[in-house]
């Protein structure tokens, strides 16, 4: 048997199969029809957020209000049939639907007549809302309790007179039975599903704001989501996966911004260990350079301060001797200058970087052996294996972190757009930067592949297996190593911002990647590397805030690369201007948003406050993009080819239909 003679006997069993699913040529042939239609169909929108770490609540504003498209629908349906206020009142009851009714429920006189009106204006913004989706997709969309309704509703037909009085009474009935309350919340989380297609998140959940696990827990529930890790995300994941210097990390930012309850009482991680390891041996030490960066609003409420500070002191000591542990095991990562331990002369309170000799402004160091400045003390080996115990049983953070997993990668190619946290590594040359693994060099895309498959190998296989311990190593690297497309940065000064005063010192220069972004032919050639048309492509990116008060623009190459971090996380808003960036891309184009100061969930609700938001647009199609110019759409056209040729087999009697 030839080798022809192979795959035609391949491809028939491969048509045998599709015939099970499409057993008739009418069925075939219908499934033809249905996807031919839906090729013609207006592009879904895409929403794009990043950096968004642990900042819940302007995170789950922006993600109900869809960065200003669900005002914009209430626009296009109402236009001046209604008055400001009314179309403010309906943007925030879609929102925050429970909330909103029940303040409705306290002032509205008339109730019945509000719940009739207000149900109408929903069924009518619902209906435009999913108009550019077939019914059956919508179907899917519909919450249980209500999916025969609402679709009913949403396919009336104005000019068909004998049905209005049927459907006015469906209406009637649902507040007459008392359950307009729950449909009025059940068609407001509906258009916030109908209005966004799919939900990116390019990184960084993670650290510095409250509640990242809020965040995941939203994200966990969305209907079509994912995630491109950040630095901070892949850090978090690795401690997860038990690796000792990202637990020492994820602590030491933890108690740097005071964001202890989240270990503590979400996660369930025991921290009583550190405290009293911290409490034994920083009892007398002000610890001045490790006082929790504390909000302003939450000053006054943190009345351990000095605790936490002792913490973190801790936990920074310890973290350095733990990172020589993989230096000393990998060579290769190249990062031997970053072991500073041995560099202080602990006599003289100093230490020599670069042949410079810097006064250090805190010489206590009571667990430092000062002839062997890596050893752990017997304590700290206890400290360690207790928190990597709590780390590796936390049922809560396990399932959030396999969620990362599941739904994220180091990288995403869709819609033409390339997706990724922070950067792609180059030399100075602007070329792409090597790494040699397990022999193998490894550079550009083939490098975020290879990063991406060791993560997971971190995470997921046996313990104690060589495959594990590596992805373990690999995940550290990733949150400071110079190749690092997360980190970006040459090397990170964590030591020189704790110990040394002189600022020089805490300069953390980035790669070339960052001093090339506005050049066209860098973001040509990376697109290309990733196998997409330069022409027609885009790279979308955060990790970096833009400073748009000092006029920096997120737009960069003419608009072949575009930056959406600008600082969402409270801690850069002041180097920003403003509170983050979001991008959206629907079949018109890309419109970029940023946002002003989102000021609270409560007053969003009680006054209507929403966030300030302005739109730029980025590139606007003449022609209206369809599902056919999408990934999706070229998988529905190999699907039809597919459909074809099995239309052509059955006439053939090749396979014969099953009736």
């Amino acid at each position: 048997m030839n080798n022809n003679e192979k795959e035609d006997i391949k491809e028939l069993k491969y048509f045998k199969l599709l015939a099970k699913q499409y057993p008739t040529i009418a069925a075939a042939s219908t499934e033809i029809i249905n996807l031919e239609a839906i090729l013609n169909l207006p592009k879904g929108t895409e929403h794009f957020l990043s950096d968004v770490h642990g900042e819940y609540e302007p995170f789950v504003h922006v993600l109900r209000n869809a960065s200003g498209v669900v005002k914009r629908k209430i626009e296009d349906v109402f236009g001046n049939s209604l008055l400001e206020s009314d179309k403010k009142s309906l943007s925030t009851l879609i929102y925050y639907p429970e909330q909103k009714l029940e303040i409705v429920l306290k002032e509205e006189k008339n109730i019945d007549d509000w719940y009739k009106i207000t149900l109408n204006r929903l069924i009518e913004l619902c209906r435009y809302s999913s108009s550019k989706y077939t019914r059956s997709k919508v179907r899917k969309a519909l919450p249980v309790d209500f999916a025969y309704i609402i679709e009913e509703l949403l396919h009336e037909q104005f000019n068909e007179i004998d049905k209005q009085e049927y459907y006015d009474r469906i209406i009637t009935t649902i507040i007459d039975i008392g359950r307009a309350k729950e449909f009025i919340i059940a068609l407001s989380k509906l258009i916030q599903r109908l209005v966004i297609d799919r939900l990116h998140i390019i990184g960084d959940i993670y650290d510095r704001g409250p509640r990242p696990d809020i965040i995941i827990d939203t994200l966990m529930e969305y209907h079509s989501v994912d995630i491109q890790w950040g630095n901070h995300d892949i850090l978090w994941m690795g401690a997860a996966a038990g690796v000792r210097t990202c637990i020492a990390n994820v602590l030491r930012i933890s108690t740097r911004y005071a964001n202890l309850d989240l270990i503590e009482e979400i996660y369930g991680i025991n921290l009583l260990p550190l405290a009293t390891f911290a409490l034994k041996y920083y009892k007398n030490d002000p610890c001045e350079a490790f006082i929790p960066k504390v909000k302003e609003d939450n000053a006054g409420a943190n009345q351990e301060l000095d605790l936490v500070s002792k913490m973190h002191k801790a936990i920074t000591i310890l973290q350095f001797k733990l990172e020589k542990e993989i230096i000393d095991r990998h060579p290769e990562f190249e990062l031997e200058e970053r072991l500073l331990l041995n560099k202080i002369d602990y006599k003289k309170g100093t230490i020599t970087l670069k042949g410079i000799e810097y006064k250090l402004n805190d010489n206590n160091f009571p667990t430092i052996n000062v002839d062997n400045p890596y050893e752990l003390t017997q304590e700290e080996n206890i400290l360690i294996d207790k928190l990597v115990s709590s780390f590796v049983n936390s049922e809560k953070l396990q399932k959030h972190i396999r969620f990362l997993f599941s739904k994220g990668n180091m990288f995403l190619k869709c819609n033409s757009n390339l997706l990724f946290h922070g950067c792609i590594p180059l030399d100075e040359n602007s070329n792409f930067k090597t790494m040699k693994i397990y022999g193998q060099e490894y550079k550009g895309k083939k490098l975020l592949e290879k990063f991406d498959s060791l993560s997971r190998e971190g995470y997921f296989e046996e313990v104690d297996s060589k495959e594990k311990l590596y992805g373990m190593d690999i995940m550290w690297y990733l949150w400071t190593g110079s190749v690092s497309p997360l980190f970006g940065k040459e090397q990170m000064s964590t030591f020189e911002r704790y110990f040394i005063d002189d600022e020089s010192t805490h300069i953390e220069k980035k790669i070339s990647y960052y001093d090339l972004r506005d050049s066209e032919k860098m973001c040509d050639m990376i697109l290309e590397e990733f196998g997409l048309d330069p022409k027609e492509s885009r790279i979308i990116n955060g990790h970096v805030p833009v400073k748009k008060k000092e006029g920096e623009s997120p737009i960069k190459a003419k608009g072949k690369l575009i930056v959406i971090d600008g600082g969402f996380s409270k801690a850069y808003q002041k180097q920003t201007g403003i509170a983050g960036y979001t991008l959206i891309y629907n079949s018109y184009g890309l419109q970029l948003v940023s946002h002003e100061h989102f000021s609270s969930t409560e007053e969003s609700i009680v006054k209507e406050k929403d966030i300030l938001s302005t739109t730029m647009i980025v590139e606007q199609k003449v022609k209206r993009k369809r599902v056919g110019d999408t990934d999706m759409g070229m998988e529905l056209k190999n699907q039809i080819k597919d459909l074809k040729s099995l239309l052509s087999i059955y006439r053939k009697g090749l396979i014969k239909e099953m009736r």
